[in-house]
């Protein structure tokens, strides 16, 4: 059975020679998302990401990294300034 969500990811680029890639699986879309902001957070590589064993669209798969990056970015401001994301969503933008 195939997972509903594949992410394709590497570690940073190396300068030599590429590195392997790595998958991770799961069918939950929140544990998705939440996967694809640590990666950018580690500031991990993410070629592809699948749904149900076919690549995303174009647009949705830069809506799915915008979304995460958003999050990311809301996360680190409230944590800099020490705000609840309400406070952080008036001032800032990010935070739903």
């Amino acid at each position: 059975m195939l997972a509903k969500f594949t992410i394709e990811y590497s570690a940073a680029a190396r300068k030599h020679s590429p590195p392997p890639h790595e998958f991770h699986y799961t069918d939950d879309p929140v544990v998705c998302e939440q996967f694809i902001q640590d990666l950018l957070l580690r500031g991990m590589g993410i070629h592809a990401i699948k749904h149900e064993g076919s690549d995303l669209p174009r647009v949705e798969f830069d809506h799915m990294l915008k979304v995460a990056a958003a999050a990311v970015a809301s996360r680190l401001i409230c944590t800099s300034l020490n705000i609840k994301p309400e406070e952080e969503h008036f001032r800032f933008g990010f935070a739903a």
